[in-house]
């Protein structure tokens, strides 16, 4: 049970400061301006991306672009949140790493789930450079989801590379 509340703890404060930090952004930043924090490597910028990631999708007819982004949006989050219910039953053998990874991503989806209900779109605020490269604006949820993702491959790396036997040991620590 404490296994769970933690979890689903950590998914809702993903939510919380994705949504904070999103109001904040739409209040205080006019769309499409950017403010320059670190000249030529990281700026705030207000963007709505009614798009998916990297803005694919954005120049397709809104029925569809919805339907699909909203419904595939859906069907994953449930699916992770699942795994995540799975993942903290008192009979799960599963760590706090794998636990921790799934909460981040349940928390960075239904943020931008709830953007996609609410508004049509994602806000995105965070614009990093490395060099000349400028990687797509991005958000609090976003980040999230990129952790988690990242923190569930090294769980699956890190137990994929251990014998059973020392798998269910590591765990009990």
């Amino acid at each position: 049970m404490r296994a769970r509340l933690t979890a689903f703890g950590i998914s809702a404060m993903v939510l919380l400061l994705d949504r904070a930090t999103k109001l904040l952004i739409e209040s205080s930043v006019p769309r499409w301006d950017t403010r320059v924090v670190i000249p030529g490597i990281f700026n705030i910028v207000h963007i709505e991306n009614r798009g998916a990631v990297f803005g694919m999708l954005a120049d397709s007819t809104a029925e569809w672009r919805a339907f699909v982004l909203v419904g595939l949006s859906l069907v994953v989050t449930a699916f992770v949140a699942a795994l995540l219910w799975q993942s903290t039953a008192p009979s799960s053998r599963d760590g706090w790493g794998m636990r921790t990874a799934l909460a981040l991503v349940v928390g960075g989806a239904v943020g931008n789930l709830y953007d996609r209900l609410s508004q049509g779109a994602v806000t995105d605020f965070l614009q990093v450079f490395i060099g000349t490269y400028e990687w797509p604006a991005f958000n609090v949820a976003d980040s999230a989801i990129s952790i988690g993702a990242a923190l569930l491959l090294l769980d699956l790396i890190r137990h994929r590379r251990q014998p059973d036997g020392s798998r269910n040991a590591a765990q009990a620590h």
